[in-house]
């Protein structure tokens, strides 16, 4: 169906950084062109504080976003899945599109540390929005 607009799963270890951040921005740069879900192979208790503040600084709030459990459907259900750092826990369907993105963990790092990780997780969703939506 071409006229189905696509969706990506970001999933990290934690579900607290990285993959919430990627989140964040997918949906304020692509808006409702692309469907985003995000989830961790081991979930936490909450988005890590330091990303939320990171964000921040960018506009976008990811301060209520929820830890969720990566799940088979999930993965199903999407057609790009990037992982970062937890590959080997993603379960694997034909015909997806996979890709594993090698960035730091901001888990226990501070603000200058994560605006690195942020900022190069912004220059990947850019690069992934103008693929996805070229097509």
């Amino acid at each position: 169906m071409p006229d189905q607009k696509p969706s990506v799963l970001f999933v990290c270890v934690h579900n607290a950084g990285r993959s919430q951040m990627a989140a964040g921005y997918l949906r304020h740069l692509a808006g409702d062109r692309i469907e985003v879900r995000s989830a961790g192979s081991v979930p936490a208790e909450h988005v890590n504080p330091v990303a939320v503040e990171a964000m921040r600084e960018e506009g976008i709030d990811i301060a209520s976003e929820q830890p969720k459990v990566l799940t088979a459907d999930a993965v199903r259900e999407s057609d790009v899945v990037i992982t970062m750092g937890c590959g080997d826990a993603c379960p694997f369907f034909p015909g997806k599109r996979y890709e594993d993105w090698k960035l730091d963990d901001p888990a226990g790092r501070g603000i200058e540390a994560v605006r690195p990780i942020r900022d190069a997780i912004r220059a990947r969703i850019e690069a992934l929005i103008a693929d996805l939506l070229a097509r």
